[in-house]
């Protein structure tokens, strides 16, 4: 890995003035971002806080995680990493491993429903993606192994399993462990309609760790070196993984959490705790590979130990998508003690750099809104509705507009239902956003995401104030890779009545002025981008201004302009 002399430099500068000021100022939302949360299941640490074994169980179970998700949303949150398999144990019925105890609260026990399609159903309600969390390597204790009997991967499969002080862990040397993994993850895909396969603890164990795999070395290593020998075996899981899952359903993303440091820099070590040298996860060359569409390095770290690493993952990111996993929980005062600064700058610096987005570890300290990070972030930082960024390496042809776009009007609302694209794209792969401006044509780059990822052909937008009955509308399709059609748009019902009687009217492309008492007329354009700036001599050519609301300005002579009133160009 040969970093320019610019990362270097730019790591330098951004890491000192970073550390050194007093105020940062927020970086604007772009509108494409990951805003992810891990949601852990194991123990219950997030969810669930309690077992289920009737139907009241059941009803409380899926009550929290509704409270859960309505949270995580209000805070901005568009993607969950939802925690599906543990430790060789799961929270949908498969025909691979027995349940987790964290549903029934004992360990190969059912819950009495699925909660893998419960979730995936929740969030989708919501607009809000969902990626099955499968921790790779690691297997259950001794204690649970002992419980699960028969039903135990190490029971059913133990070629593939090693011992490791009292826990087990799948040996990524045998080759048919890449088999079981990917059949496990297409299994996943298979059966429910999630939006990633995200693939944890995808590496070797730290030296800590009691590992000893020198016999599976010595027979499959065919005279490389244990490091080389290593590496090609995670990426081997990593391929196999990919290959399964595009072959079912090409658009769903496949994600990693590497380790949070890719390697030693120039400039700067990783003090021995890095992905590809200490673990083996070679993760730059499977983004180069395409065999990773997006990874979420867990970054949880601070000063130089963050910025110049986060350089080096967005710098060789081979075009796909880097979002590092911020340690939300080191806010938390019986952990690190973080100031809320820490996180806050670190989230600017991924938006100043291009980064894909950002993740929290984990789901509990967000919602606790642990040091004020959930205020942070619902309070501005992320109060502006994004979309996900776009798999343009596996698609990236626009599905057709909508069509048939009607608007109602009722005292609280307004619904919009449109009709599918005349060729849409195959299967149930099209979803729908809305957008509302106050200037026609609406433009999505510069208008309000008001709904996202909706399924069905119509929505209902609450009308907060008067003002937005005055509003435009428009709605496009997406499809599954994230590729986003033209605006099929639609005027208000009665789009004439924004402009109220007296005001200044258009005829035949010109602006009549003669009422106004103003030397010179400024004409900013809906949302405030001024367009013209003219002498008042009683008429002003705005037929070259595409069809609109515009606000007319008057500006005295002392240099000071005010609001006389707004204006419509009509459509042709």
């Amino acid at each position: 890995m040969n970093l320019r002399p610019r990362t270097l430099l730019l790591a330098a500068i951004l890491s000192f003035s970073i550390l050194t000021a007093s105020a940062w100022t927020t970086q604007p939302a772009p509108r494409r971002e990951v805003r992810a949360v891990w949601l852990t299941t194991i123990g219950g640490l997030d969810w669930p806080h309690s077992y289920a074994h009737t139907a009241a169980g059941i009803a409380r179970q899926q009550q929290e995680l509704c409270a859960h998700l309505d949270r995580l949303r209000a805070l901005g949150i568009n993607t969950v990493l939802l925690q599906t398999r543990i430790r060789g144990t799961v929270i949908y019925p498969s025909a691979y491993e027995p349940w987790d105890g964290c549903l029934s609260g004992r360990p190969g026990m059912s819950p009495g429903y699925d909660a893998l399609a419960f979730a995936v159903e929740e969030c989708h309600k919501r607009g809000m993606a969902i990626q099955a969390w499968v921790v790779a390597f690691p297997l259950t204790s001794l204690t649970v192994t002992r419980q699960l009997g028969a039903q135990s991967i190490i029971r059913r499969h133990p070629a593939l399993c090693m011992r490791t002080g009292d826990h087990w862990m799948m040996n990524p040397g045998i080759p048919a462990t890449a088999d079981y993994l990917a059949g496990l993850c297409r299994e996943i895909v298979e059966r429910y309609d999630v939006d990633g396969i995200h693939l944890d603890y995808i590496r070797y164990p730290e030296k800590e760790v009691p590992f000893d795999d020198r016999r599976t070395f010595r027979r499959y290593g065919h005279g490389e070196s244990l490091s080389e020998w290593r590496r090609a075996n995670v990426t081997r899981c990593v391929k196999q993984i990919y290959d399964a899952v595009k072959a079912v359903k090409p658009w769903v993303m496949v994600s990693c959490s590497p380790v949070g440091k890719h390697d030693d820099l120039p400039r700067y070590s990783s003090y021995g705790w890095n992905a590809r040298t200490t673990v083996s996860q070679d993760v730059q060359r499977w983004m180069s590979e395409g065999i990773m569409d997006e990874i979420f390095p867990m970054m949880y770290f601070r000063g130089n130990h963050f910025y110049p690493f986060a350089l080096d993952w967005t710098e060789n990111a081979s075009g796909r998508i880097v979002v590092p996993g911020l340690g939300a929980y080191f806010l938390a005062p019986d952990q690190k003690d973080w100031p809320l600064e820490t996180v806050t700058r670190e989230l600017s610096f991924l938006r100043i750099i291009g980064a894909g987005g950002a993740a929290f570890f984990r789901s509990r300290f967000l919602e606790d809104n642990v040091k004020g990070l959930g205020d942070f972030l619902s309070g501005g930082f992320y109060s502006a509705p994004t979309l996900l960024p776009a798999m343009t390496w596996a698609d990236s042809i626009a599905p057709a507009a909508p069509a048939g776009l009607r608007v109602s009007e009722s005292r609280y609302a307004m619904h919009i239902s449109w009709l599918p694209p005349h060729d849409p794209t195959p299967g149930d792969s099209l979803r729908y956003n809305v957008y509302v401006s106050d200037s026609f044509p609406v433009v999505p780059s510069r208008a309000r995401l008001m709904a996202s990822y909706l399924r069905s052909p119509a929505c209902d937008i609450d009308i907060a104030a008067p003002s937005a009955r005055r509003s435009y509308y428009a709605v496009t399709a997406i499809d599954r890779f994230g590729n986003e059609s033209a605006p099929a748009a639609v005027n208000h019902p009665s789009p004439l009545a924004i402009v109220p009687a007296g005001l200044p009217e258009v005829r035949d492309g010109v602006l009549r002025t003669d009422t106004i008492d103003a030397g010179v007329l400024i004409l900013r354009d809906a949302v405030g981008d001024e367009v013209m700036t003219v002498r008042n001599n009683g008429k002003v050519d705005v037929s070259a201004l595409p069809a609109g609301v515009y606000k007319l300005y008057g500006q005295g002579r002392r240099g000071s302009a005010h609001l006389t009133g707004r204006f419509l160009i009509p459509l042709p």
